[in-house]
């Protein structure tokens, strides 16, 4: 026994500290949006059915799941939505004050009290539909911290030749719309749907306290981190990472081709990203007559394709640039085909294929998947511009991305308010698959990977021999 334990800590101590981060931004994300997408299961068992003239589709709505609301279709789609008027409202200033109080709080701070408000959920609900608003709204806007402070972490943890790894692990959250759907149908059948809250809160918790255990704002603030370890990461950073708290160039960022472009690529991304979420279930239950939310695994199979490729193109993106086959602003443009022009064409190509549902399925989980080379694209382009101001410079291309996921269902509904067949349809995936690759061609002509001279303290000299 005593030689089993020695030499799991020898393993132990062979595990490079960056890869035990690594491993806690996935979970972070994982969580995030476990926290997210649960009330979208967890309500069908909180409202009052809807009578149907199917007396067997009125027994299944009658199970007994605990207490249920009268709530409207339209207040639903209020408590539904209203997690993101919260982080829309956060996602902006985020990056900011990750740079100023430290990525490690921003992250554990918005974990922990995502749990309590999460765990507080069915108090809120038997008090009425308003305060359930609330209490999602305030979620939001600690989910809004979340990621602009995870890019914060990764301009400092990173070495430029694993900053692939490391932004992959941010798709943590889309396994977590994967790991959440069938893990909250489970508990909700067996304990009620409350227990559907009280269960992720639990672990939401102990993420946040394990999150303080392993993770620190840098290498040199990490009490456990071997010195030859800290000394390489920061060697491979240069001095792209300044020592002193520095306020954001909002001026010199506002005039910056490559980062307009950037802001530009991420609106695109989010754009297909939200489309495909909110519109293709849409088009295959109206118009191909096939109910997707029936196929568990087949709802869940784009999430897991994006995930999968997502780690797949961050590892051939991190082994060009170890190998220098290709320099940065390369490598950020030439993989837009894949997470932004594929994943358009998939989108026109809903149009011609045909009536198959299965078809579209897998369509649809091949545009997600291409999508998911936005690793090495758009989701890491600001650590590329800015890893002094990483996390602002996502806040906002977050913030302003964000408002896809308003204005995409809007165009849906506008195209379909009288019928929603084929005809209508061709408008949709056509402004769809334009919002796709429009974006990647202006990243090709004004898009760099290059630092940017706004990175650097106005009082020193722009660095000219940085990595990337």
């Amino acid at each position: 026994m005593h030689d089993i334990l020695a030499h799991f800590i020898k393993v132990k101590d062979r595990i490079p500290t960056r890869f035990n981060v690594s491993i806690m931004l996935f979970m972070a994300c994982l969580i995030s949006y476990m926290l997210r997408v649960n009330m979208s299961v967890n309500i069908l068992a909180m409202v009052q059915p809807i009578q149907r003239n199917a007396p067997q589709s009125t027994n299944v709505q009658l199970n007994n799941y605990g207490p249920r609301y009268n709530w409207s279709s339209h207040d639903q789609s209020i408590i539904l939505g209203a997690y993101f008027y919260g982080y829309l409202l956060s996602s902006l200033p985020a990056g900011i004050f990750a740079e100023r109080f430290g990525g490690r709080n921003m992250v554990g701070l918005s974990l922990a009290f995502s749990a309590f408000l999460t765990a507080l959920t069915p108090l809120a609900a038997s008090s009425g539909m308003w305060t359930t608003f609330a209490n999602r709204v305030a979620l939001g806007i600690l989910g809004g911290f979340l990621y602009p402070a995870l890019h914060n972490l990764i301009s400092k943890w990173a070495p430029p030749d694993e900053k692939g790894k490391f932004v992959s692990a941010l798709m943590g959250g889309t396994f977590g719309t994967v790991v959440t759907w069938p893990l909250v149908g489970v508990i909700i059948e067996t304990l009620g749907w409350s227990f559907a809250f009280y269960i992720p809160a639990a672990i939401s918790a102990f993420v946040a306290a394990l999150w303080y255990i392993v993770v620190a704002d840098s290498p040199a603030s990490h009490p456990r981190i071997k010195s030859e370890e800290k000394e390489y990461i920061e060697k491979s950073l240069g001095d792209t990472i300044s020592k002193s708290k520095l306020l954001p160039p909002i001026v010199s960022l506002s005039t910056s081709p490559p980062f307009l472009a950037l802001l530009v690529l991420h609106f695109g991304n989010l754009w297909g990203l939200y489309f495909l979420i909110t519109a293709a279930p849409k088009f295959i239950s109206e118009v191909l007559g096939f109910n997707l939310a029936k196929a568990g695994f087949l709802s869940a199979l784009p999430y897991l394709a994006r995930s999968i490729a997502a780690f797949f193109f961050g590892t051939i993106g991190d082994m060009l640039r170890r190998k220098s086959i290709i320099d940065v602003t390369t490598i950020r443009k030439s993989f837009c085909i894949f997470s932004h022009i594929i994943p358009g064409l998939f989108l026109v190509g809903l149009i011609y294929i045909g009536f198959n549902p299965y078809v579209c399925v897998a369509i649809i989980t091949l545009s997600l998947g291409f999508n998911g080379a936005s690793t090495m694209t758009n989701l890491q382009n600001s650590q590329d511009l800015a890893p002094n101001f990483a996390g602002t410079l996502y806040g906002i291309i977050n913030f302003v991305g964000t408002s896809s996921g308003f204005i995409s269902p809007i165009l849906v509904a506008h195209f379909t308010a009288e019928q929603s067949t084929m005809a209508e349809w061709q408008y949709v995936f056509m402004i769809g698959s334009a919002a796709y690759i429009v974006p990647a061609l202006i990243f090709v002509v004004f898009g760099s990977g290059q630092v940017q001279k706004w990175n650097e303290p106005i009082n020193s000299q722009p660095n000219t021999n940085v990595p990337g």
